[in-house]
């Protein structure tokens, strides 16, 4: 039982480290909130059985250090917005040239 939950820790710290790294950084908190409850569940279960807890505090580690990524992503990076100007303005452009292409052929 033990083992099984340190290794369901262990895939999720790993993919909420991914994911703390790539631009959709907002679903780290997701799997690194699972990988955190698996530890705590393991610290639990090794406190019972007075066992190495190693390899608890590394998943317990990692998980932190992925959310500080994502944490740090959230807060400083910030989202601009170019002028959406221009934009309008093709798309005006591509829209009269659509009309003028439908009415050459007759629709």
């Amino acid at each position: 039982m033990k083992k099984i939950i340190i290794i369901l820790g262990v895939i999720s710290a790993i993919i909420a480290v991914i994911l703390s790294v790539l631009p959709l950084s907002n679903l780290t908190y997701i799997p690194a909130i699972i990988a955190l409850i698996f530890g705590l569940i393991a610290i639990y279960l090794s406190r019972e059985n007075k066992e190495s807890k190693k390899i608890i505090h590394l998943l317990l580690l990692i998980t932190i250090i992925s959310l500080a990524i994502a944490t740090y992503k959230s807060v400083f990076n910030t989202v601009e917005i170019g002028n959406t100007e221009q934009l309008e303005k093709r798309e005006k452009e591509s829209e009269e040239k659509a009309i003028e292409e439908l009415e050459g052929l007759g629709l």
